[in-house]
């Protein structure tokens, strides 16, 4: 028995050691004389590695491990994000904290329901959670696809309205946020007429959006289409959890800010702080360039694990934008009136995301397998 909770544990620490992108909930017990391996995962070729373990050391017992997806949702295990913002959470309650968010027309995966109308889903930077389901729009494999594959448009403003008729005068069917991704049906004079994941139809003012396909070819980031897009948010709240221009914290922000230039980042700074390039900061910001990403938090030490809390987009000349009560512009230079001791003390690294597209733990949105 203690020989198989400890495979599983390894097997666990192995593969699957951040439950945030993961699902590896599995215990071995011993009602009797049978052992019993039980619980669930998304991960099947794990389960396959941790039997043929099991196996290995002759261990016999009861095989009662769930892959999900849920045969309880039968072939609908696909979704698309229903409204302009949809709130994620830890937990599936309304009151549960919220872990993240996701925005109009993003497709995600759905690995099991829960209570109370929620279901446990996996959003395209792999993250794991709650979404109850007023947020998105359920499917199967063909419908998901086909939503996909469709023309699509990209409202590229801040914020706005898809309204019930080509007229900014009539009635609001829905908010709006940038990044959002609706069906594109057709165009009416100054508008496009639009179709959300449950068929609601609308119309979006051309001044606001962009056909998608177009948007994405024209992009080709570099340091300073970074930081327009990121003065954009200036001022926009903190927000624990937001990734839109709702609300924001401080890797929501420069998730938000990558998005809008046509790159996925992983959802928190303690995950972005594994991908892109190292920065050699021995020296100072001398070798940073504006659009890398600084962390923060505390350096590891003999007792403890180091600990990155919070990242921010560099500007140049020791400044940097992030999301810290509010969007804000800091800086480590001394001579700046908006110097933070707080963040020169608390900085750990830098890494370019520019130079790893494709790479690196980057990728751009339609190389991501959730939008193929």
């Amino acid at each position: 028995m203690e020989k198989a909770k400890s495979i599983i544990k390894n097997v666990k620490e192995k593969f699957a050691p951040d439950k945030r992108v993961a699902v590896f909930n599995i215990e071995a017990e011993q009602p009797a004389n049978k052992i019993i391996i039980k619980g669930e995962t998304n991960l099947p070729e794990v389960k396959d590695y941790l039997i043929r373990m099991l196996d290995g050391e002759a261990i016999k017992f009861e095989d009662k491990i769930d892959l999900l997806p849920s045969k309880e949702l039968g072939d609908k295990i696909y979704g698309v994000i229903n409204l302009s913002v949809s709130n994620v959470r830890t937990n599936p309650d309304h009151p549960a904290e919220l872990s993240t968010q996701s925005l109009l027309g993003t497709p995600i995966k759905i690995l099991k329901k829960g209570k109370w109308g929620f279901y446990l889903v996996q959003t395209p930077d792999g993250y794991i959670s709650w979404l109850d389901d007023d947020g998105f729009q359920l499917m199967n494999e063909t419908e998901c696809n086909e939503w996909k594959v469709s023309e699509k448009i990209i409202y590229t403003n801040e914020f706005g309205w898809a309204y019930e008729k080509a007229d900014a005068n009539s009635q609001h069917i829905s908010d709006l946020v940038a990044g959002n991704l609706l069906k594109l049906i057709s165009e009416e004079n100054d508008f496009y007429k639009v179709e959300f994941p449950d068929k609601r139809l609308a119309f979006v003012s051309k001044s606001e959006a962009q056909n998608f396909n177009q948007w994405y070819k024209s992009l080709n980031p570099d340091g300073e289409k970074i930081l327009q897009t990121a003065y954009r948010f200036m001022g926009v709240p903190y927000l624990w959890g937001g990734t839109s221009a709702k609300g924001m914290d401080c890797s929501g922000f420069t998730k938000t800010v990558y998005y809008l230039n046509g790159i996925i980042l992983p959802r928190d700074a303690s995950q972005q702080v594994h991908t892109g390039e190292l920065v050699d900061t021995k020296n100072g910001w001398e070798n940073l360039q504006a659009g890398d990403l600084l962390f923060f938090g505390t350096n590891a030490s003999s007792e403890k694990k180091e600990r990155i809390t919070h990242v921010a987009i560099y500007i140049g000349d020791g400044d940097f934008i992030h999301a810290a009560g509010r969007v804000r512009i800091n800086s480590f230079n001394k001579s700046k009136p908006f110097y933070s001791e707080y963040r020169e003390s608390a900085f750990i690294r830098a890494k370019r995301i520019l130079s790893s597209v494709g790479k690196n733990g980057i990728e751009k949105i339609l190389e991501n397998s959730f939008y193929k």
